[in-house]
């Protein structure tokens, strides 16, 4: 498989590509944090990204949900130390193909691999059953507004929006990341507040005064 590597530890990195290489495995490159690790898989074309959580600048959730979004032949197989159920069950609501913990051996750990390139889960027993449990319960419907889910840079949008720069180029522009990234930000704005569209978002903004009111712009 063409592998690409996302985590920001240098040394893991380095250490995991030669166990790949190792096993006949190509890699292709090596993503430092979130955003190289989505530019990097649109430019290179992986079959498989290795992607860690906890990264600088996009985490390793975030970069999921736009490759997988954007990129339907790439495989993303999150591979991380947290053994979190929530960060197990939101990996794989955003589109991974898996969920490996860093402390697998190396047998089980090409194993999964291979289950993943047959386009089989790479789940191990337990997080798979974790996994059927958590799916198997009803889902509690929850159409309460809650901006105060909203994070640090999805509120600078939100303000963003309510100045009247709504265009994805131009909010892209504004905050110096791409336009993948401000669609993103905007669709987990619209899912947070559950709307259905910007001029929803801008009118709820300024009706319970989530943002400072824009000033009049002059004629």
């Amino acid at each position: 498989m063409r592998i690409l590597i996302a985590d920001d530890h240098a040394l893991f990195r380095d250490s995991l590509a030669s166990l790949l290489t190792a096993q006949h495995h190509e890699v292709v490159g090596q993503a430092a944090n979130g955003r190289q690790a989505v530019e990097m898989t649109l430019k290179l074309q992986p079959d498989l990204v290795l992607m860690d959580l906890g990264m600088p600048e996009l985490d390793g959730l975030a970069a999921t949900r736009l490759i997988c979004a954007d990129q339907q032949r790439t495989k993303v197989v999150i591979l991380t130390a947290s053994d979190d159920d929530d960060a197990l069950f939101e990996a794989i609501k955003s589109g991974a193909q898996g969920y490996l913990l860093k402390n697998l051996d190396a047998e089980e750990f090409f194993t999964l691999l291979e289950r993943v390139a047959e386009g089989e889960p790479g789940l191990t027993p337990g997080l798979a059953r974790k996994l059927l449990h958590e799916f198997a319960r009803p889902a509690k419907p929850d159409r309460t507004h809650d901006p105060d889910a909203l994070t640090d840079r999805e509120r600078e949008v939100l303000e963003l929006l309510v100045q009247g720069v709504t265009t994805n180029r131009k909010l892209s522009k504004s905050l110096g990341v791409s336009e993948n990234t401000i669609k993103f930000h905007v669709r987990n704005i619209l899912d947070k507040l559950h709307l259905n569209n910007r001029a929803q978002v801008v009118s709820y903004a300024l009706r319970n005064r989530l943002v400072a009111t824009p000033p009049p712009q002059e004629s």
